[in-house]
């Protein structure tokens, strides 16, 4: 590599880099680390997205194999909504409805 090419690549990676942290939003560190707890909790059978508790659960109704198939993909979509709606406020830097919808997906996720 000549140093011309050095110097344009050393450029390049520090104009990158500048690049992505101006674009960082006021929640992109709190998603990052929730992310990143999500990742490590994948080895954990008991923890995930939770939904709330159905009335016939509440009536102590046994649930059944398709109804626990449902609650848990509902849970994951709702999850993943939520988590994608305070991306979307972090990217528009709008840090307190960010703030609220990351909390709002922490309060889904289960992890022990």
């Amino acid at each position: 590599m000549t140093r011309k090419t050095a110097a344009a690549f050393v450029i390049g990676a520090t104009l990158a880099l500048g690049v992505a942290s101006a674009s960082a939003g006021p929640c992109t560190a709190d998603i990052a680390q929730f992310e990143n707890t999500v990742r490590h909790s994948a080895k954990n059978p008991d923890a995930g997205p939770m939904g709330p508790q159905t009335v016939d659960a509440q009536l102590g109704h046994e649930p059944t194999p398709d109804s626990i198939k449902r609650a848990e993909e509902q849970a994951q979509t709702r999850f993943e909504t939520t988590l994608a709606r305070a991306k979307t406020l972090d990217a528009q830097g709008k840090g307190a409805e960010c703030g609220q919808a990351l909390s709002d997906a922490k309060l889904m996720f289960h992890v022990d």
